[in-house]
């Protein structure tokens, strides 16, 4: 048996933005594949090109040359979190979490108890009528993850989902993640700037060139699935963060 057939594919991707001597390269040229299962992370310095790379993934932004590709079978093929939430303060909890799956027409019941099963999950049964505005951050980042994976994509892209937060509140949230998305074997791609993120979460890290962003470096963490937020302790991970340090400060140093 060969490889398994990657999720998604980028292939000399590049993104430019504007024209003429104004013309700024943002992104590329650039080549990646994901795996059926995988959690990949991407980290960078500041304005390397991350988000643009995940948009052009998100079908928001089109490659001005060469091509990204998800091999999906479903018509749900992939769902997005923001930095920002991205849900609707005019909505309620429970109708934020089913929106995905009313715009697909799912029927209202099947709906509702899928949505009722994520709010459960991320711990939201009880503000279920609560509007956004009630809610912490963290609570807002946990309801666009519920909506995120109630419509079960078969890829979920994560701009920097936690990044607005504290650093506790954080590392909470890491590990939540980090126990769903191995309990669903979801594919992920995930941008982050932080490396403790990165290497918690990933089966591999990518590392990202200043703009315009090229990959690097590729590193699997040595800690065997299914893990938990134990391995910030170990030895191995103060170890490659500081390999990987190295790599992006380099990077983050103007020429």
């Amino acid at each position: 048996m060969g490889e398994p057939y990657p999720k998604l594919t980028a292939h000399d991707l590049t993104r430019t933005f504007g024209r003429g001597p104004r013309a700024v390269d943002a992104l590329g040229p650039l080549d990646l594949a994901v795996a059926p299962g995988e959690f990949a992370c991407l980290v960078g310095p500041s304005g390397c090109g991350k988000s643009t790379l995940l948009r052009i993934a998100a079908g928001l932004l089109r490659p001005s040359t060469g091509t990204l590709e998800i091999h999906t079978s479903s018509v749900r093929p992939a769902a997005m979190i923001f930095q920002d939430y991205g849900i609707y303060d005019w909505k309620t909890v429970q109708a934020n979490v089913r929106f995905g799956l009313d715009v697909g027409r799912v029927p209202r019941r099947e709906a509702n108890a899928r949505a009722a099963e994520w709010l459960a999950r991320m711990g939201l049964a009880d503000f279920a009528h609560a509007y956004p505005a009630a809610l912490s951050g963290g609570m807002r980042q946990r309801v666009a993850i519920a909506r995120a994976l109630a419509v079960e994509p078969e890829l979920l892209l994560m701009d920097e989902p936690f990044a607005a937060l504290d650093a506790q509140l954080r590392t909470i949230l890491q590990d939540e993640l980090l126990e769903i998305t191995q309990a669903l074997r979801t594919t992920t791609l995930f941008i982050t700037h932080s490396l403790e993120e990165a290497i918690v979460l990933g089966d591999r890290v990518f590392v990202m060139s200043a703009r315009p962003g090229r990959i690097i470096a590729e590193h699997r963490p040595p800690f065997p699935r299914p893990r938990t937020g134990d391995v910030r302790a170990t030895p191995e991970f103060t170890a490659l963060k500081s390999e990987l340090w190295d790599l992006l400060r380099k990077e983050a140093v103007p020429a």
